[in-house]
């Protein structure tokens, strides 16, 4: 039963999320020979104040590119 979890800033839509899903479930089925009916998969929209690289936040980052 493989779970995935998938990590994005919002902004994603709906139809891009189904497509995802779709696409991890597919290379699950495909690489591990994984039954799709109990592959999990979640997506978590983390804010981008709570998301960095480089020590500073995505949020700040765009803060400092618009201005």
């Amino acid at each position: 039963m493989p779970y995935v979890n998938i990590r994005i800033t919002p902004g994603a839509t709906e139809a891009q999320k189904a497509e995802l899903i779709a696409g991890a479930t597919e290379l699950l089925v495909k690489v591990l020979n994984k039954n799709p009916a109990t592959t999990f998969v979640v997506i978590d929209e983390v804010p981008t104040e709570n998301w960095g690289s480089g020590g500073i936040s995505v949020a700040e980052r765009n803060r400092k590119a618009g201005g």
